[in-house]
């Protein structure tokens, strides 16, 4: 027996799905704009429902609405019949899929759905199904064939809905203006949560873990300031609170170069002016910018009249996950 070509089938599959989602282009017309006016005018929230692939679909369309500042949710039809009706309200849009447009759990809500007053939008492979006709707008996501070679398994038909979704959805994020900002305070745990919502107030080294002397204080002072901290740096401020100085691990190894008198040296004739700050307040992902463009690896964090209120390093930023 020849030894099946998995490459060529796949080949053929991915071919096939391309071509399907490529027709869809041909396809975008007035319906779309009206589903889109329609979920932007929505008080409520977007319902999302289908059955079997076509819910599993609407059950990633429900999740990127939600992500992208269109407050949604899934309803499965099959519970819909069962109680989860109430979950809509007249406020709401639905959002109903189906390849066939005439899948029974589906159109049994239709009549509850119609009652409500709610809008409908289908996305179906069927502009004279029972759903298309019922829905205010009707997005055709019809394909020729299945990807499968039985014609069967819905594989070219769920590609071509999962397109339409994320087109809606991208459609409604840029219409309302949506953020990155915005993005991130949906996505908390995420990297893009932690790189945008994260201040260096959260992160910072303040009060009397923040490594600070002045600029009288002997070497050998501040080094042990240095150490008690263990942040492998000190602030130096003069008389009025202000950052005027710092002095880091780097400093001390080229000092170890000079014959210097770690007793009686001070802080002051070695430390490092015009240091590179954060600001309060700022986002911690800036505090790492300016960290990589100098190429240094701590930070101090003043306030608007530049007293230092906190130090940083990498390893606090490495902790937080924002690198």
């Amino acid at each position: 027996m020849a030894e099946f070509d998995y490459i060529a089938s796949a080949r053929r599959t991915i071919s096939m799905e391309r071509d399907a989602v490529d027709s869809l282009l041909q396809r975008l017309a007035e319906p779309f704009s009206t589903a889109c006016a329609t979920l932007l005018a929505c008080r409520g929230r977007v319902v999302v429902t289908g059955m079997g692939k076509s819910g599993h679909v609407g059950r990633k369309l429900a999740a990127t609405l939600a992500s992208t500042g269109t407050p949604a949710f899934f309803v499965h039809p099959g519970e819909a019949s069962h109680g989860d009706m109430g979950m809509i309200t007249a406020e709401d849009v639905v959002i109903a899929l189906s390849n066939s447009g005439n899948t029974a759990e589906v159109v049994t809500l239709l009549p509850l759905i119609k009652r409500l007053g709610a809008p409908l939008i289908s996305l179906t492979g069927n502009a004279e199904s029972t759903l298309a006709q019922a829905a205010v707008a009707n997005l055709d996501t019809g394909v020729e064939q299945e990807a499968c070679p039985l014609n069967l398994a819905p594989t070219s038909s769920t590609t071509t809905a999962l397109v339409m979704g994320d087109a809606l959805a991208i459609a409604l994020l840029e219409a309302r203006g949506f953020s990155a900002e915005d993005f991130a305070f949906s996505h908390p745990g995420g990297s893009l949560g932690r790189r945008l919502l994260l201040l260096v107030d959260d992160i910072m080294h303040g009060g009397d873990s923040m490594p600070l002397v002045g600029p009288q204080v002997p070497l050998r002072d501040a080094l042990l300031e240095m150490t008690r901290k263990g942040l492998g740096l000190t602030g130096i401020a003069d008389e009025h609170g202000a950052l005027i100085g710092i002095f880091t691990d780097g400093d001390l190894r080229r000092t170890l170069d000079q014959n210097i008198d770690f007793q009686s040296v001070r802080i002051g004739d070695l430390m490092t002016r015009g240091c590179k700050t954060a600001r309060a307040g700022m986002l911690a992902a800036e505090a790492l910018k300016i960290m990589e463009d100098a190429r240094i690896n701590g930070l101090f964090v003043v306030d608007s009249e530049g007293r230092p209120v906190g130090a940083l390093n990498m390893h606090d930023l490495l902790r937080a996950g924002v690198v």
